[in-house]
């Protein structure tokens, strides 16, 4: 649950405008029930310390250790002077380094034997792990602090802290807004609160900040995971109920139409997985209330093919079909992909095509006028009975004849009012088939796509070959990137061709650089290369490997600025096999199909997410020679960015992969925050492991809205519902 709306106040009026200026702008809190929902990550316990043998490189931490050794260091010629403190805990050693006039104050503070809580980044220096000018609070009836006593004295809130807000800071305001949660509106119904044995709302919160044991921990987890996993299951239940009531047209099959004609020159037979997936599809079309279904599938997995039967569907039963990809690269690839599967079928009403053939028509921003108007006119009338576009689609102007199928892929490309816009252009609400090359785990797919029908195709087609991928270090073995190269010049050899992907443009664009300069404020001797410089940029790229070790091969770039009939004429070449080499973005990271291509080269690859790099790599291996994948990184082999890489070296498996992006992006990203504006509700539940939790939520949100969909009998519950679901977002959990 995100606020509850009693507890509405400012944080300015209650802690000041400068603390709650820090907590607006970097953890995004704003009023006293923010404050109350920003729960601890753990606990330290009086007497524990913390295990400083496993702190990870590069991330903020916050420990609880003791002194065990402290000394003053000249330097420069005894000008300078620096502080190094030893904290010990007995799994490890972590230095505290403090220099110039800083280090008065933490010599007389931090002395051998006392105890202190301590925060700032882990970094490397003389293979020692240390943090530079951390921030700190002494512990301990000899520190004069009774603050620090006083909580020191209990279980110890460690909380998600930022720059400028360290943990002890937040501490103290909680302690400020701690009498208001008397105030919040406990949204379960009592009856379901008692069944299950659950605390209030206010005790769960209390517990959850100024535990007194490990049980009222529990206890408060167990409470705040149930009503997180239960509002959001609510709102999705809602949201089922509504669609189930609305009217579309059936689609039903038409014995001898276009989809007969299509598949009887399809030169293969469809996989099992896409026949099942496909009759689940076609089920839904026949009905009478729209279709919500998410189509899953691995990279490769033949998603587009049904996807295209599905849309031969609904022309052949005189409606229209839409398909809404996320960049014009795809939009133009998916056209170009469908029109050559379809042949003399995609030339209704020209010369050549087939009695029953239908017009594919392309729509996207950078069309020129004429294109454009005639486009539009052939949805208008009707003559195009397939459409493929960019976000041009969703226009005031562009209208149909009778949409019948909306078709978006990548959906999570997409923001609510997009989705809607365009499913509002029927008639009658059009079937929805969402689809995601991205593999979703079912705790997800029951959390995030709650109120879609989930169709999962986990065959790939006969004849895709299998992918190696490698991690090269490039920092630690730069002889590693050499043979990098050489291996593309040998799939070149052979006939096949290469990607290699980089971060960013590099065409004069600053914006990175300035987020890069941020980044590097202040930083410490020890700080990773890869946090020092830019993103690597596909211009500057490209020009190295021309004159350095691609010389002679032809190598050209693509991005997301360039004119659309540059990007096109790009691609068509490297399709052909024009192009040995191509160094572009993120671009042709999805729906891209070269089976000529054999081998990529992600260039900074720690600065992509686990997901992200395992569609980049299914570019690759999609012809019957095998693919290349190689991840280049200066990262050290300590790094969380390592071991991310680590495991996307180590198995091919979605599925696998989406666990671990998840765990690791925690499950703000995979609600889509970015897509609704609006924070992750979540705090406590995480939809990995709280697969029970969120099957028992489900069940009783259907049962509440079942009996009550308006919830006019459950206030509290409505009230909370509101906090968390601004219109927008109960819109975005409509999935479009």
């Amino acid at each position: 649950m995100d606020r509850v709306s009693a507890l509405d106040e400012s944080l300015k009026k209650t802690l000041g405008p400068a603390t709650a200026k820090v907590m607006a702008e970097q953890l995004d809190l704003h009023t006293v029930g923010d404050l109350l929902h920003h729960y601890p990550r753990r606990y330290e316990e009086r007497g524990q310390l913390t295990r400083l043998a496993d702190l990870p490189l590069d991330e903020d931490v916050t420990v609880v250790a003791q002194v065990a050794d402290s000394r003053v260091l000249k330097f420069n010629g005894g000008r300078g002077q620096r502080l190094e403190i030893t904290l010990t805990d007995g799994s490890g050693r972590l230095q505290l380094v403090f220099f110039g006039r800083g280090i008065h104050k933490p010599h007389k503070d931090l002395l051998p034997g006392s105890r202190g809580m301590f925060a700032g980044k882990v970094s490397m220096f003389n293979r020692k792990l240390q943090l530079a000018h951390p921030t700190y609070v002494p512990l301990g009836r000899d520190s004069g602090d009774e603050a620090a006593d006083d909580f020191a004295g209990k279980l110890i809130p460690i909380y998600p802290a930022c720059k400028g807000l360290e943990s002890w800071k937040i501490t103290k305001a909680v302690d400020a807004v701690l009498p208001r949660i008397t105030e919040a509106v406990d949204p379960l119904p009592p009856s379901l609160r008692e069944g299950r044995g659950f605390v209030t709302l206010p005790e769960a919160l209390l517990k959850i900040h100024r535990p007194d044991s490990k049980a009222d921990v529990a206890e408060a987890r167990d409470r705040l995971k149930w009503d997180e996993a239960f509002v959001l299951q609510v709102a999705l239940a809602r949201r089922r109920h509504a669609d189930a009531g609305l009217p579309a047209v059936a689609r039903r099959p038409v014995a001898g139409g276009l989809l007969d004609a299509f598949d009887a020159k399809l030169p293969f037979t469809l996989t099992d997985g896409q026949s099942k997936v496909t009759r689940e599809i076609f089920d839904d079309l026949a009905t009478e209330h729209p279709m919500h279904r998410l189509l899953q599938g691995e990279v490769g997995s033949g998603k587009t093919m049904v996807a295209l039967r599905a849309m031969l569907t609904v022309v052949d039963a005189g409606g229209q079909a839409a398909m809404l990809a996320p960049t014009e690269v795809l939009a133009q690839q998916h056209h170009r992909s469908i029109t050559e599967m379809m042949g003399e079928l995609a030339e209704g009403g020209m010369l050549g095509g087939a009695e029953t053939a239908t017009k594919v028509v392309l729509l996207t921003g950078s069309m020129g006028a004429a294109a454009r108007r005639h486009a539009l006119l052939d949805l208008v009338t009707g003559e195009a009975g397939i459409v493929i576009g960019t976000h041009a689609l969703i226009e005031d102007k562009v209208q149909f004849h009778d949409l019948g199928l909306v078709v978006v892929d990548e959906q999570h490309r997409f923001g609510v009012e997009q989705r809607d816009a365009l499913r509002s252009k029927g008639k009658q609400p059009p079937h929805l088939l969402v689809m995601t090359a991205t593999p979703i785990p079912r705790t997800v797919a029951m959390t995030v796509f709650g109120d879609l029908e989930t169709s999962v195709l986990d065959q790939l087609p006969a004849g895709r070959s299998p992918i190696a991928t490698h991690v090269v270090p490039a920092q630690d073995k730069p002889h590693f990137l050499a043979r990098a190269w050489e291996r593309v010049r040998e799939e070149v050899g052979k006939g096949h061709q290469a990607y290699v992907v980089c971060p960013r443009i590099g065409d004069g664009e600053d914006e990175p650089k300035k987020k890069a300069a941020a980044k590097k404020a202040a930083p410490t001797a020890a700080e990773a290369e890869g946090d020092k410089r830019p993103p690597l940029a596909v211009v500057d790229i490209a020009k190295q490997l021309t004159a350095g070790p691609l010389a002679g091969l032809r190598v050209e770039v693509l991005h997301g600025r360039m004119q659309p009939d540059d990007k096109d004429d790009v691609m068509r070449r490297f399709t052909a096999g024009e192009v040995d080499v191509l160094v572009a973005t993120t671009v042709i990271e999805v729906g891209v199909n070269v089976p000529n291509a054999t081998a990529m080269v992600i260039m900074d690859a720690d600065r992509f997410g686990v997901s992200q790099l395992h569609q980049l790599r299914g570019r690759v291996g999609r012809g019957s020679a095998p693919g290349l994948c190689l991840l280049v990184s200066e990262m050290p082999e300590a790094s969380p960015a390592r071991a991310r890489l680590g495991a996307v070296a180590s198995t091919l498996d979605g599925f696998e992969l989406s666990r671990i992006d998840l765990e690791q992006r925690r499950e703000g990203d995979v609600l889509g925050q970015a897509q609704s504006g609006v924070r992750s509700s979540l705090r406590m539940l995480t939809v990995i492991d709280d697969e029970e939790v969120i099957a028992a939520a489900r069940e009783e949100a259907v049962a509440v809205v079942a009996e009550d969909p308006e919830l006019v009998t459950f206030p509290e519950l409505r009230t909370a519902l509101d906090a968390l679901l601004d219109t927008e977002r109960e819109q975005y959990l409509d999935k479009g």
